[in-house]
């Protein structure tokens, strides 16, 4: 860490041995943002070299008085030419309206559920909030895009290390966006490994309860990260 945090300070007074030194080390954290994007039409390799745009974007803007690691203030940064990258190209594309209907729907789904205690169909949902069955349904599945917090949907699957602590990364990222309660139950689920069994117990819920807010939750980051 010490080390690190020279670097960046020769970097910063503009060595350039040093820089490259520090995209060197963070090689590896590069590549594990990459293989999110693998098999939207361009290779692993085109991903890394636009991925490590973000990085020396990164350790160009980085402020020594930031209370984070540099790999924690990267990520963003590597993650956003990426799919800036794909976007452009045709590959990363939700509508306006798109997104629109499914902050209504969830919104909608939200307040009946809070009102009456069960979830509404689809058909009562689209007549709420004015969409067709076939807009709801391609709303829902632009949500379900491939992020990082798929992966931690998936119960955080990397089998790298790398994998794993990107999805860590990516998640801390957007937990000031939860509420209280919303971030325990990452934390509990995600950060310190809880089975939604043990995470009920722990915030007085059952296992499905749990399940429903988990997704819910999910749902919710995946557009704050397409944002």
């Amino acid at each position: 860490m010490a080390d690190n945090h020279r670097l960046l300070e020769l970097a910063k007074d503009g060595d350039r041995d040093a820089r490259d030194k520090l995209v060197t080390d963070n090689m590896g954290l590069v590549v594990s943002v990459a293989r999110r994007y693998v098999g939207r039409g361009q290779e692993l390799e085109d991903l890394i070299q636009i991925g490590l745009i973000g990085l020396v974007k990164a350790i160009d803007r980085f402020d020594m008085d930031y209370e984070v690691k540099l790999s924690t203030y990267a990520v963003p940064l590597i993650q956003g030419e990426i799919r800036r990258f794909l976007r452009d190209d045709g590959m990363v594309k939700v509508s306006r309206n798109l997104k629109t209907i499914y902050y209504r729907a969830d919104r909608y789904r939200h307040e009946v559920e809070k009102n009456r205690g069960t979830e509404p169909g689809m058909e009562e949902i689209c007549e709420a909030i004015g969409a067709t069955p076939e807009e709801l349904v391609m709303a829902m599945d632009a949500a379900s895009d491939v992020t990082c917090i798929d992966d931690l949907h998936a119960e955080i699957c990397g089998t790298e290390d790398g994998d794993r602590i990107v999805d860590r990364l990516c998640v801390s990222q957007l937990l000031d966006t939860l509420t209280p309660d919303e971030r325990k139950l990452v934390v509990l689920r995600y950060f310190q490994d809880k089975t939604q069994g043990q995470t009920g117990q722990i915030l007085g819920m059952s296992q499905v309860q749990v399940s429903r807010l988990e997704k819910k939750i999910l749902g919710r980051l995946r557009w704050k990260i397409l944002e």
